[in-house]
């Protein structure tokens, strides 16, 4: 049985599932400032923190990749984290890559972010879908 989300778990998974819809599946660098917060933490050690750098590489991939796309498979919600578990691909045909992204949310704006990615390789060895 499912179990029923508070309010605020409702409010948090429909902002993270809006981030995906409306600004990083797009990649509209315009729509970060309606979901990110102003200090927040990215804890991916590969970025920096803030919204400046967040617009910076979506405008990078919209260049160099603007048929990159998240496919959810799952958004879990837990009070003011939220995970979403994703194939990413940069284009028609590209393996990809299996991600989660975790995500802390105050006050209506993502305030904090970790992600963990795996790549997709065609000749795995393990033959189960790794999404």
């Amino acid at each position: 049985m499912p179990r029923e989300y508070s309010p605020e778990e409702a409010a948090n998974l429909k902002l993270v599932q809006r981030l995906y819809d409306e600004c990083l599946n797009p990649l509209d660098p315009d729509k970060v400032d309606e979901f990110i917060a102003e200090d927040y933490v990215q804890h991916n050690q590969d970025h920096t923190g803030g919204r400046e750098p967040l617009k910076g590489l979506i405008r990078h991939i919209r260049e160099v990749n603007p048929l990159s796309v998240h496919d959810i498979k799952r958004i879990l919600v837990d009070g003011n984290m939220v995970a979403a578990h994703y194939h990413a691909r940069r284009f028609p045909g590209d393996d990809g890559w299996v991600t989660v992204d975790l995500f802390r949310i105050e006050n209506g704006k993502i305030v904090e972010h970790w992600d963990v990615l795996q790549d997709i390789k065609p000749d795995r060895v393990n033959p189960a879908d790794p999404v």
